[in-house]
Order: structure tokens, then sequence, then C-alpha cells
């Protein structure tokens, strides 16, 4: 991938402390971007921010770490209040936190299945919350790092929290499948993209091997660029454009889904 200048650019990265997310926002700052940084606690984004510095060489004043733990929307309002005070104008979004579901059916503080809470619902309160500073100024964008799994996926309308049938990788790619969705909503411009099989802790979900972090973290990084074109609700499977499942760009499903949404988040949005 060819070095890109993105000085001029701010993004926030969630789920940065690790994985493809902590080395999107380093490839990120490599470039020049200013780079929030989030993480599930405070400490856990110093951690990160300490080590751009340390060991990646990067400035410090590039990074501002935030923290929100994505079980529990009030954390995600209150930082996303946080981000549009500090930075009212936010050029990017990059929606990458994200949890394996667990074994055993588990609901959030907040009553929803933990996976459609952290890989989706959490994102699209954000999202909706940091509008007014995504578009500030023309050219804002959100990029949902989304998953291959999602063309196995259905959401389950009548049972979104899954509680009278559970299965972990079906709950899993349901979160998928609602992020990849989500991307096609007129709000605001955003894509979605694979990544690729990755050496992360979602890793299991895959296979036995993958690529480096740094390799997924690339394809994430180039749809940051604004010399990128992108069309709001595309999907990408690495660096190439392709058509996402049928239902993820369906008019009545983008619909639905953002009905639902609003049902869950509630009070928060």
């Amino acid at each position: 991938m060819s070095t890109f200048d993105l000085s001029s650019r701010t993004v926030l990265v969630t789920g940065a402390t690790s994985g493809i997310g902590y080395e999107t926002a380093r490839q990120l700052a490599e470039r020049g971007a200013t780079v929030l940084v989030h993480g599930r606690t405070a400490e856990d984004a110093l951690s990160a921010t300490d080590k751009l510095v340390s060991v990646a060489g990067i400035d410090a004043a590039q990074l501002c770490g935030f923290s929100a733990d994505f079980t529990r929307l009030e954390e995600v309002e209150t930082m996303a209040r946080r981000v549009v005070v500090e930075h009212p104008h936010l050029d990017v979004l990059v929606n990458n936190a994200a949890i394996a579901a667990p074994e055993r059916h588990t609901l959030t503080a907040d009553g929803n299945e933990i996976a459609l809470q952290v890989n989706f619902l959490a994102h699209y309160l954000l999202t909706g919350l940091l509008e007014p500073a995504l578009t500030s100024e023309p050219g804002g964008r959100v990029v949902n790092v989304s998953s291959s799994l999602h063309r196995t996926a259905s959401i389950q309308w009548s049972d979104p929290q899954r509680a009278r049938r559970y299965s972990r990788l079906a709950a899993y790619a349901q979160s998928q499948l609602a992020l990849t969705v989500f991307a096609a909503d007129p709000r605001v411009t955003a894509v979605s993209v694979h990544p690729g099989v990755c050496e992360t802790e979602l890793l299991p979900l895959y296979a036995n091997s993958g690529e480096p972090a740094a390799e997924g973290a690339a394809h994430v990084v180039r749809l940051c660029d604004p010399a990128t074109e992108i069309v709001n609700g595309a999907y990408y499977d690495r660096d190439r454009r392709v058509e996402p499942a049928r239902s993820a760009t369906d008019d009545r499903t983008v619909k639905r889904l953002t009905k639902l949404a609003d049902q869950l988040v509630g009070q928060h949005a």
C-alpha cells in the first residue's frame, strides 16, 4: 500500500488497544493523522497510547485516549459527548471494537445479547451521537470493520437477543450482518470491510492461523484516506469492493434494523 499523508485528518478508532484496532491506529498516526484511541477502560487507552509512543515512535501530540465499556451504553454516550466537545470536527470513525460471542447466552446490563451490543448497537449509538462532528464539513466517513461471516447470518427479528435459540457463531454472525447493513444507513457516508482472517482474539471463529493484524489494518486504513473514493453502503473484502449479502443493502432491511436499533439503544440515543 502506498504511503499517503493524513496530517490534516482526525480519526477515532474503537477497540484500538489490540489487534487490528491497534495496528489501524498506528498506521494512521504514522501517516500524520490525529488518532483518538478508544479502549474499554481509561487504563487500557493510556497503555495503548504509551505503547504507540514508546514502541512505534508516534508523537504523543497526535494521540488522545478515550474510554467506554461497550457493554454499558451509558458509557458510550458519555464518551461520544466528550468527543464532540473536544473534537467538533471528526473526519473518520472506525467502528472496529468487537468480541466473540461467549459459549453461553449472555445479556449486558442494558438487556442486550452481548455480541449484538458490543459489535453493533454500541457502534450504532456512537455513530449517531457523533453525526454532528462527522458532518460538520463535507467528506466525513465511517468505516465499519465487519466480517465475511455476515454472509452466513440472519437477523432474528422476533428474537434479536436469541433468548430462545442461542449459538455463539450465529450470534456473532448476526452482529456482523447488522454492522454491514448499518453501512447503508443514509445519515452518514459509511462502508464496511472484511479485513481478512488475521491473528487476533477473534481468530478461533475463523481458522487456526491467519495473517498479521497489520495486514488487515492496512485495508481499513486505505478506506480512511480521502483519496479513496467510496460509495455509501459499499462492502469490501480486503482491498476489493464486492457485493455483500443481498439483505445487507435491502431498503426494507435497513429501515427495519434502524427501527430495532433505535428501540434497543433507547434513552441513550
